[in-house]
């Protein structure tokens, strides 16, 4: 029997800091995938309509649920690309704010715990200034040949993301262990 990985993979080792991240599309796709929420299988969104590929591993959160109605959203910054569905453990380091079409959609910002290269990083004040535009770039430019907007108005750090991610498992309770 397939597992959800949504549902039935664990929160993380010790949330709301350290944390496990499923990825979905690895860094440098152009592909976006995502996990289907009935059936926990790994199923094509879209093909980007824009010439950009994702800057970070990003997926989810597993045991989240954000005030956009899915699992909280997390870029796992790390030298490699890591394969989709992967199981990568995480520790957070800060959030990126993201207005998607009006509403807020937070990604959550962390490194993967078994990465020497990223390992060192504790909070979003030590990434390069420059790699924070380059996610701000992605994210506002990726959805533009679909008439869509998105704003990043801001990156804040490791205690504000902590609270979130606290926030979202709080309501994964809430909608799914009643």
């Amino acid at each position: 029997m397939i597992k959800h990985p949504w549902h039935e993979t664990p929160v993380g080792a010790r949330p709301p800091e350290l944390i496990n991240g499923i990825i979905e599309i690895s860094t440098g796709m152009h592909t976006k995938y995502e996990v289907d929420k009935d059936t926990g299988l790994l199923k094509l969104d879209r093909i980007l309509y824009s010439a950009v590929y994702y800057p970070a591993n990003y997926g989810f959160i597993p045991q989240t649920l954000g005030d956009d109605h899915d699992p909280l959203d997390i870029m796992v910054l790390c030298r490699e690309p890591i394969q989709p569905l992967c199981l990568v453990p995480s520790r957070v380091i800060g959030v990126m704010q993201m207005i998607d079409q009006g509403l807020a959609d937070e990604k959550i910002l962390a490194v993967a715990d078994n990465d020497a290269n990223t390992k060192h990083l504790n909070d979003i004040n030590e990434l390069e200034s420059h790699f924070k535009l380059e996610l701000k770039e992605f994210f506002e430019s990726y959805k533009k040949l679909e008439n869509k907007v998105v704003i990043v108005p801001d990156f804040q750090g490791k205690e504000t993301a902590m609270k979130i991610i606290e926030k979202a498992m709080a309501n994964y309770r809430a909608e799914f262990k009643k």
